[in-house]
């Protein structure tokens, strides 16, 4: 497996969004991709030969840039790609010119969290109650890392 990295194009927006919907709840859908490849963000994406498998929403304003989005197909999820697609993230913000990287990430995503602390994230706050969940609400927690 040789996932290749590469900018979204409008071509892509309908499978991107089919891999949103299908890994999680809440996820984005196809206009609010096309208002990201549309609206200054950078949507990267990651494809294995010609299967797109994930993809990631990068916004960067001056020196912070803040990832938006990042999300695995579920049948290529707890491959590495994962990791892959935020190291290409983290590279793609250094180059944009940013110091800093922000994101949100939802409190009982363990998964996320572990990946995102294992690459150097920091905790820097709680939202409480951000996201809606069939049972409630759940808590954002804010992370960064000094680029």
């Amino acid at each position: 497996m040789n996932p290749q990295f590469r900018p979204a194009t409008d071509a892509d927006t309908e499978r991107l969004a089919a891999i949103a919907a299908g890994a999680r709840d809440g996820a984005w859908t196809r206009g609010q991709i096309a208002g990201s490849l549309h609206g200054g963000s950078q949507v990267l994406v990651a494809q294995i030969d010609a299967d797109i498998v994930g993809f990631a929403v990068l916004q960067t304003v001056l020196d912070d840039a803040e990832l938006h989005e990042i999300v695995i197909a579920r049948d290529w999820q707890r491959r590495g790609l994962g990791r892959q697609l935020l190291d290409t993230v983290l590279a793609a913000a250094r180059t944009a010119g940013a110091t800093r990287l922000l994101l949100e990430v939802r409190a009982g995503n363990g998964a996320a969290l572990a990946l995102y602390t294992a690459r150097g994230f920091v905790r820097c706050g709680v939202r409480r109650d951000y996201y809606r969940t069939d049972n409630g609400r759940e808590d954002a927690i804010l992370m960064e890392i000094a680029l």
